[in-house]
């Protein structure tokens, strides 16, 4: 179901607490319910005087970003962008901590890197190199094919035709009540709350080779 403007906060799938004790209460309720609305205010307060574009998409919006209005592109770069990033982020955590990849997004992991904790040593790697604020992502490609990389602020991977599976979040907003400036126990905890059901919908939704079965 698509939704269409004006954007709203969808509320979360869990509660605030089902992330404990990996991410702490608190750090969900102001990411979600602070961060996270200053992204959908400032979207729509950016769309507002702009019918045309109120039917549009987030994916839309950020796959298209060189034909919006040059006067609002910025906004719409940033705050589509962390309205995007941020759905995906909660969506991929789940209160059913502990999980591994499974099935044909296992399989695909397990082929291209070795193994999970070889992908996991990978990715770790790449989160904790993101100078400043921004995410790490695991996408795949048009060909199907896995690539593990950064974006900064609130970039997404969309406008490069770049399917995302996973994503961690490092904005020191995600983390810094909890684990101060310590970002690699973050990403050693956030591991255990990972969705990898979530992630593998994304992974059967998007991959050439899954979807041709």
């Amino acid at each position: 179901m698509q939704e269409y403007y004006k954007f709203i906060n969808e509320p979360l799938p869990y509660s605030y607490k089902a992330m404990e004790p990996f991410i702490d209460i608190q750090t969900m309720y102001l990411h979600h319910d602070k961060h996270l609305q200053t992204y959908v205010d400032n979207l729509n307060r950016a769309l507002r005087d702009y019918p045309f574009l109120q039917t549009f998409t987030l994916e839309q919006l950020l796959c298209n970003l060189e034909s919006m209005p040059m006067e609002i592109r910025t906004q719409i770069r940033n705050n589509a962008g962390g309205v995007y990033n941020h759905r995906f982020y909660f969506n991929g955590l789940s209160k059913e901590h502990g999980q591994r990849p499974q099935g044909e997004l296992a399989e695909a992991i397990d082929r291209q890197y070795g193994s999970y904790e070889k992908f996991k040593e990978e990715f770790t790697g790449a989160a904790l190199s993101v100078f400043g604020s921004g995410y790490a992502w695991l996408v795949t490609d048009p060909q199907g094919k896995f690539k593990i990389l950064t974006t900064a602020n609130q970039d997404t991977p969309l406008a490069g035709n770049l399917a995302p599976v996973l994503v961690i979040d490092v904005w020191e907003h995600a983390y810094y009540l909890k684990h101060f400036n310590v970002r690699a126990d973050y990403i050693k905890d956030w591991f255990e709350v990972v969705n990898w059901r979530f992630s593998e919908e994304q992974y059967k939704k998007n991959s050439p080779q899954v979807r041709g079965h």
